[in-house]
């Protein structure tokens, strides 16, 4: 979670939504790894819908597989 001009932005995950990411190196932010669902890469969410929205249907879609 990071605070830009007294507002809080968190990162999710665009594969599983989870807020468990961090960058591969810290040095750059191009990359980005998921300690949830193995995720690895640039592209990452800041809105929390749309991260709630993909948390959902990975759930529903890792219930399944089970």
């Amino acid at each position: 979670m990071n605070k830009i001009g007294g507002v809080w932005y968190m990162k999710f995950c665009p594969r599983c939504g989870s807020t468990n990411i961090e960058w591969v190196l810290p040095q750059t932010w191009s990359k980005w790894d998921c300690k949830d669902c193995g995720y690895i890469g640039i592209l990452i969410i800041e809105d929390g819908k749309i991260a709630d929205t993909i948390r959902e249907e990975y759930q529903k879609k890792h219930q399944k597989i089970k």
